[in-house]
């Protein structure tokens, strides 16, 4: 038995695009199968690690529980539009200074949540950035890193 493809159109990182899914395939499976945007990491496909963390039409998800055919009419941003051509977001720069990563797989997923943190909460606290990222985990860092990055970010970005 064949399965019926549906036709998908949304905004992902301010480009159109258009692509045919299957119903039960998730935006993640899309964004890294279909669209080549493999920046999101799927690290539980059940919602409770954040790694694959995403805009979607300003609110912050989980690529892993959002069906793809969701997503038609809709704006998707992932961590492949957040740096301006070569131009690094102040948050990936902080990031890359503070050596708030190593590894990698849950790097975009926190990116991604600390920037809707800052667009939310310019002047976070320590406490905020903490709650905020609560649903990202990492194995790696200990996030004393991650958060301290995100602080210089915000400063850096309140002072431009």
């Amino acid at each position: 038995m064949s399965k019926t493809k549906l036709h998908v159109s949304a905004t992902v990182n301010d480009d159109a695009v258009e692509f045919l899914c299957e119903p039960q395939q998730t935006l993640l499976d899309v964004l890294r199968d279909e669209l080549h945007l493999t920046g999101s990491k799927e690290g539980c496909a059940s919602g409770d690690c954040g790694a694959c963390s995403v805009m979607f039409d300003g609110r912050l998800v989980c690529a892993c529980l959002v069906l793809a055919v969701e997503t038609n009419g809709h704006r998707v941003e992932t961590i492949e539009g957040m740096a301006d051509g070569d131009e690094l977001h102040p948050l990936q720069q902080k990031f890359l200074e503070h050596s708030a990563l190593q590894c990698g797989i849950c790097t975009p997923g926190i990116l991604v949540a600390a920037k809707a943190l800052l667009e939310t909460e310019p002047d976070p606290t320590e406490t905020q950035v903490r709650y905020w990222l609560a649903g990202n985990l990492c194995r790696c860092t200990g996030y004393d890193k991650i958060v301290r990055a995100v602080l210089d970010a915000a400063a850096e970005m309140r002072a431009n």
